[in-house]
């Protein structure tokens, strides 16, 4: 499916989907607790129907009600079948440590993308502790033979955090205390603290140091749970972007105290000149004459396509840092982003771990997101200043957020969509 969007004025109100991040980790968690847990206000998308999938294969039963999801977690069962992972890096991270509590053997798969995204500082790390696991050379498939025995384990804090997150969700059933000490600082520590935030709210309690470089778990059971899923800020962040480009939205189902690291986008938007206003369940975000920036995204790089776009039309030069572990997700999202940007006619430049953008007026293009849900919605947000932009394989936005573009359209975007 292609998009076109052309120049728009937007305005109105949406409702932000609920966060993808939390919706994994409190599945995870009720798959794991012995028991009924409820989930309320979950996400569907692609990957979260991978980590669905993926727990049910596993033995747990999950019931997708109209108010919630109910979910008889605790009884973990060897899979008759391939865990297949689809293109979901979180579903991949997290299954492959919960697959240490299974008995008998687990093969984990994934897509083409996923594929090429290491796993092995995990599967190492998982050594380690016990577990009999492999993969192939860096990447999946994985195969895991359970064995969680505990004790210490290393592994580095700068490739994703999400392998801290994968030990961290399974290390309280471990046979020993798990203590984790990270040979790198951590990078997106906000990622692992939402980790550790639903894991209490089930029961289990990780004692962490200040710097988020050593962790610690007793042995300590999960406890069944009801949790509701608040809305997502890394969705979100692009239709916060929409006003401050275009008119002026108000987004619902946004915690302003949350813990998502992407909250920080609202005070990136005032540093650039857009109108920024927080009420109650409310944020409104107005076009403003936007003001080059310089920033680090090291904690929050799922803001990066967002903020290329905001920088692509602010006077001046921007610089963004803190890029180097975006070329592993699911794209290389700065090649992605500079190719995409100097098609539509801005200068860029970029190097190991920072992109240079030279604010300007950009020209119609036609961009290909490399199959990535967030470059295709970022580049979605440029057409609404200039003459058209095409996005190809716009279908991709169902990995995180499927309403995306009827979101958009609800705004008043001008969105035309075609197979």
């Amino acid at each position: 499916m292609r998009a076109s969007i052309q120049r728009s004025e937007v305005s109105g109100k949406v409702r932000a989907p609920s966060s993808k991040s939390y919706t994994h980790r409190a599945l995870v968690c009720a798959s794991i607790a012995e028991g009924k847990s409820r989930i309320t206000s979950p996400l569907t998308s692609d990957d979260i129907e991978a980590t669905l999938d993926v727990v049910r294969k596993l033995g747990v039963q999950v019931n997708l009600n109209p108010d919630g999801w109910v979910v008889l977690g605790g009884d973990l069962g060897e899979p008759r079948v391939e865990l297949f992972c689809r293109e979901s890096g979180a579903t991949l991270r997290f299954m492959t440590a919960v697959c240490s509590l299974v008995r008998g053997r687990s093969k984990l798969t994934a897509g083409p993308s996923l594929q090429r995204r290491p796993i092995k500082p995990l599967v190492d790390a998982l050594r380690e502790l016990g577990v009999d696991c492999n993969c192939e050379g860096e990447s999946p498939p994985v195969t895991v033979a359970g064995g969680l025995r505990g004790g210490q384990a290393e592994i580095r804090g700068d490739i994703s955090s999400q392998f801290v997150s994968a030990i961290l969700l399974v290390s309280s059933l471990a046979e020993e205390p798990v203590t984790l000490r990270l040979r790198t600082p951590l990078e997106s520590k906000p990622y692992v603290m939402m980790t550790m935030d639903t894991q209490q709210r089930f029961g289990v309690k990780v004692e962490a140091s200040k710097d988020l470089n050593v962790f610690r778990v007793k042995r300590q059971a999960y406890s069944p749970a009801e949790y509701e899923v608040e809305g997502d800020w890394s969705s979100a962040a692009f239709l916060l972007a929409s006003g401050a480009i275009a008119g002026e939205v108000e987004i619902l189902n946004l915690n302003p105290a949350s813990l998502q690291a992407d909250g920080r986008l609202l005070d990136l938007l005032k540093t650039m000149g857009a109108r920024v206003r927080v009420a109650e369940n409310v944020i409104s975000v107005g076009r403003g004459e936007l003001e080059a920036l310089s920033t680090e995204v090291s904690d929050c790089p799922d803001l990066f396509p967002a903020l290329s776009v905001l920088c692509s039309l602010a006077k001046g030069r921007s610089v963004i840092s803190g890029v180097g572990r975006l070329r592993l997700k699911e794209s290389d999202r700065v090649e992605a982003m500079t190719a995409g940007l100097r098609r539509a006619g801005i200068t860029v430049a970029s190097g190991a771990d920072r992109v240079v953008i030279e604010g300007g007026r950009p020209k119609a293009a036609v961009v290909d997101p490399r199959g990535d849900h967030r470059i295709a919605m970022a580049f979605g947000l440029l057409g609404l200043a200039c003459e058209r932009i095409v996005v190809e394989d716009a279908e991709c936005v169902e990995k995180s957020y499927p309403s995306f573009w009827s979101d958009l359209v609800s705004l008043g975007a001008r969105v035309g969509l075609e197979s």
